[in-house]
């Protein structure tokens, strides 16, 4: 008989889902190994899989790891025969998952789980931008009645046009929304091959050719040599005055400071970031106090819900892996 495959996690993911990971395969056929014992032992891990689950990264930045982090990959490098990686964000840009990935480890991604959270939360800030929300959030907070009437009345929605940069699921559930609201999407994506639900597809190439019809850009790609500073003084200049930026991807994808500098001439009219070339955002930065921008703290993926979702796309790799069958969302399948 066959030893057991020997699952690595977090002490907190063995404790919430230890028992229905079991009961999903063949009693005997899996082992665990919590982060947090193979740290304390000496000597290398037998961890075969792994899965790297949300409270591991907590409130870790790219610039800034916790203990629990550290921890973790500690022991992934002490792990000598580890196959298998499976994470819970949709990208996988942090340089642990390269190293991996170069020691012949699968890595596979929680991509889709996250995909409803994320486009919901662009598009509250679609909404919320147009109909001006921040800026009535402000005037409340001087105690100033505005209403937003002649020149300052919003623009209707019906009709404005989106560039939404990624075609991945999350991508892909916002322009289904935003047609729904009578907008125009044009997608940017790897090639110009069609990709439903948008009007029309374009490579990353061809992105200043459709930024002078941009009302929107919308940034929801993972960071890659293609995309990081794609977002920048130039492309800002492309786009017409009075459009809005809305960044749910990675804050490497646009330039922060030329953001900040085309929202404070008024070219860009608000925008909604999630994320930022470094995080936490510095206290100093201006973005806090312009009153057309929503600061959001890398959140627009949380709810509720989200840890499920991720389980569930572990779970099915598990099974996948158990079955030596393609796995959902590899890293390396993804290019």
């Amino acid at each position: 008989m066959s030893r057991p495959l020997t699952l690595l996690l977090s002490a907190h993911a063995f404790k919430t889902w230890g028992a229905r990971t079991a009961a999903a395969v063949p009693a005997g056929s899996l082992a665990f190994v919590t982060a947090e014992e193979a740290l304390a032992a000496e000597g290398p891990c037998a961890a075969d899989i792994a899965f790297m689950t949300r409270e591991v990264t907590g409130s870790s930045s790219k610039d800034r790891k916790t203990p629990e982090l550290q921890g973790f990959e500690t022991v992934l490098r002490k792990s000598p025969q580890l196959q298998w990686l499976q994470i819970h964000p949709a990208g996988a840009e942090r340089p642990i998952y390269g190293e991996l990935r170069g020691r012949g480890v699968k890595v596979t991604t929680a991509s889709g789980a996250t995909a409803v959270t994320v486009s919901h939360s662009a598009l509250g800030a679609v909404i919320a931008l147009n109909r001006r929300f921040p800026l009535l959030a402000d005037a409340q907070r001087r105690h100033a009645w505005e209403p937003r009437l002649g020149e300052r009345s919003p623009r209707d929605l019906a009709g404005q046009c989106a560039v939404i940069v990624g075609l991945g699921p999350i991508g892909r559930n916002i322009a289904a929304l935003l047609r729904m609201l009578g907008m125009t999407a044009i997608g940017v994506h790897r090639t110009a091959e069609p990709v439903e639900p948008c009007d029309r597809t374009i490579a990353y190439g061809q992105l200043h050719e459709v930024l002078p019809q941009a009302d929107w850009l919308i940034l929801c790609c993972p960071a890659s040599p293609l995309t990081r500073g794609i977002a920048n003084a130039a492309a800002f200049a492309a786009m017409p005055a009075g459009s809005h930026l809305v960044n749910v991807s990675r804050g490497e994808v646009a330039v922060e400071k030329d953001v900040v500098t085309a929202l404070a001439a008024g070219h860009l009219a608000g925008a909604y970031l999630d994320v930022f070339e470094r995080e936490p955002l510095d206290p100093a930065s201006p973005l806090w106090d312009m009153p057309n921008v929503l600061v959001s703290p890398h959140t627009a993926s949380h709810s509720l819900g989200q840890n499920e979702a991720i389980f569930g796309i572990f779970l099915d790799n598990l099974a996948r892996w158990r079955a030596g069958t393609k796995l959902r969302n590899d890293v390396d399948d993804l290019g």
